[in-house]
Order: C-alpha cells, then sequence, then structure tokens
C-alpha cells in the first residue's frame, strides 16, 4: 500500500510539475490587449541575464525558469543581442524563438546631405541607434583608409540615404559600415572622372562638401563649384563661410551666428585665412555635390552672393560682385566682401 501510495505522490508531483512548466513555458505571458514592450538585450547578455530583465518585466515568475528553457532547447548561445518589441500575448517559448532568431526592432534612418558626424549621431540615436557607439566607430577612419590614408575620421565618407538598421547594442558599428559601402558603391562608377580631374579623393569630396553646404539647389552646384575650381586655380582664398561655421564648431564656438572676429579665427579650416582646400571634409555631400566637384560649369565667375530666395548671382569681377552684394545684401551693410558668399 505504501509503494502504491508513494507512486501516486510520484506520478503526481511528476505531472504536477509538467503542468507547472508548461504553464510557465507555453501559456501567454501577456494580454492580448498589452500595449508593447521594448526589450533591450545587451551584447554578450547571458541567458540567465535575459531571465532577469523578464523578471522584472513580469514575463517569468524566477529568471532560472527562462535560463532552464533555453538550455533544454539548445538555444543557450544562440540568443541574439539587440533591441527588440514584444507584441501581442506571446508564451517564453515563443519569447525564446524570437530572441533566437534575431528579429530586433529595425529602424529606416534617414541622414540629410550635409550633414556633420555629430549631427549624424543626433539623427540617429533619434531611431534606436546608440550615439556613442556612432560616434566611435565615426571617428576610426580604417575603413575608408584603402581610398584615403589621410583621413582621420569618416567625416564626408558617410553616404548620406535612408537605410534599415537594427537598433540596440551595435547598431551605430553597423550602420556606419553600411554608409560607408554605400559611399564606395556612389564612388565606384565615378573613378575615371576623379582620374581626370587630377584631384584625389580627398579633394574632390572636400571641395564638394563645401559646395553641398553652399546650396542645396542641385542646377547651381556645378556653377558653385566652378567658382572654388577658378579660385583654386588662381590661387585665390576659397573665402567661404561653411568652413568658418566647421572651424567654430571643432573649437566648440558655433552658436548659430557667423561674426566679423570669426573671420579671423586661427584654423586651417579657415578659408577666409587659409588659401586653397581645407584639410579634410567639412560635412557628408550628395551624389549631386560629388559630380559637381567633378564636373564644374564652364564658367569664369570668381563670386557669388545669395538672392535671399535660395539662389545665387554669379560674376566675374569684384566690381560686379560689389554691385550685386550691394543688390541683395543691403541689410548687411558693411560685410561686403572678396568672396564667393
Amino acid at each position: 500500500m505504501r509503494q502504491i501510495l508513494g507512486l501516486l505522490l510520484a506520478v503526481a508531483l511528476v505531472l504536477g510539475l509538467r503542468a507547472f512548466w508548461a504553464y510557465e513555458t507555453r501559456a501567454p505571458r501577456r494580454a492580448p490587449e498589452a500595449p508593447p514592450q521594448p526589450l533591450v538585450v545587451p551584447e554578450g547578455a547571458s541567458a540567465e541575464t535575459i531571465g532577469r530583465q523578464l523578471h522584472e518585466m513580469g514575463l517569468v515568475r524566477h529568471p532560472l525558469v527562462f535560463r532552464a528553457l533555453v538550455m533544454l532547447r539548445g538555444q543557450g548561445v544562440s540568443l541574439k543581442a539587440g533591441s527588440y518589441e514584444l507584441v501581442g500575448p506571446l508564451s517564453l517559448e515563443q519569447i525564446a524563438d524570437l530572441l533566437a532568431r534575431g528579429e530586433v526592432v529595425r529602424h529606416n534612418v534617414t541622414f540629410p546631405e550635409g550633414k556633420v558626424l555629430e549631427e549624424m549621431a543626433e539623427i540617429g540615436a533619434a531611431k534606436g541607434v546608440p550615439a556613442p557607439e556612432f560616434l566611435s566607430a565615426a571617428r576610426d577612419p580604417s575603413r575608408i583608409r584603402d581610398l584615403d590614408p589621410e583621413a582621420r575620421d569618416l567625416e564626408g565618407y558617410l553616404f548620406p540615404d535612408t537605410y534599415d538598421v537594427p537598433g540596440g547594442t551595435g547598431g551605430g558599428d553597423l550602420l556606419v559600415g553600411r554608409m560607408v559601402q554605400r559611399f564606395r558603391d556612389v564612388l565606384e562608377p565615378l573613378r575615371a572622372d576623379l582620374l581626370a580631374q587630377g584631384l584625389t579623393l580627398r579633394e574632390v569630396i572636400t571641395l564638394a562638401s563645401i559646395v553641398e553646404k553652399e546650396t542645396a539647389d542641385p542646377g547651381e552646384r556645378p556653377r558653385i563649384a566652378a567658382v572654388f575650381h577658378n579660385r583654386l586655380r588662381r590661387k585665390i582664398p576659397l573665402q567661404t563661410d561653411p568652413t568658418v561655421i566647421y572651424a567654430l564648431r571643432k573649437a566648440g564656438r558655433w552658436d548659430g551666428n557667423i561674426r566679423k572676429k570669426d573671420l579671423d579665427l586661427d584654423s586651417p579650416y579657415n578659408t577666409y585665412r587659409r588659401q586653397g582646400l581645407p584639410p579634410g571634409p567639412i560635412a557628408s555631400p550628395g551624389r549631386e555635390a560629388i559630380l559637381a566637384a567633378l564636373h564644374p560649369a564652364n564658367t569664369r565667375d570668381l563670386y557669388f552672393v545669395s538672392r535671399n530666395d535660395g539662389s545665387h548671382q554669379f560674376s566675374e569681377t569684384l566690381t560686379e560682385h560689389e554691385r550685386a552684394v550691394d543688390r541683395y545684401q543691403r541689410s548687411r551693410a558693411g560685410r561686403a566682401r572678396n568672396a564667393p558668399s
């Protein structure tokens, strides 16, 4: 009798444990109407660490239950880091499968032309890409070293476009890698044009970045580029405001305005004080700006000034330029300069 009773108790215990296990791992852990829950799995997180996260989220009674589940199913080493979104009445098994498949939330991140690295990091961060990761990867020139041995970072070489990238840990490095590859893809068919200009890649991208910052009008870019090409040939300082703005950024002094004293800033990027191109790109140019730098318009223009409507007035002589400045920039009295803009 005792043996039968003991056997019955053992069976009952086994059945109870099986019912408990099934309830813990297969029953929905979220209500159907529950709002989505974000889950960020850090790089290198153990099954027990993830189990603690799920426990804090109310999705498992004890972290060790999740650890035991993934170990029994052989998923212990296949759980992927990243940013997830838990939606619907998921069971613990379904959550484990989600992490094993690496179905991370993906973000469309759009970078406009003419942004600097720090601005790009902010744009990416708004879509879940960690800014410190992005900047760390963007400040490592190794990805572009074969094309530009002088590069100190990836300024100018992160191609502005829309990218589909995962958020969470590792997203910044992945995104930077894709942006550099996109730059390479755009550059490849232009290599012959690059050789024909007799300029290095760094010089072309630097010039293209200035063109990008000077105008948003694709139709004007070849003529803007022509002004700078003409000035470079004649050894006339470029005297372009975007390079001063970049110098002020690097000095931590940019507040949204250029003052007369800023034109005297001692910086290799200050094209009012230094002749020739600045030492490197001042932003990420798009394809049209790169093409303009490679194929400038056939003009003798040396100057341009804003018409205050998004377009520019171009001039070949200083006298013409000063008249244009007087006409379009009367409110900027005293700033009629021997400069393109």
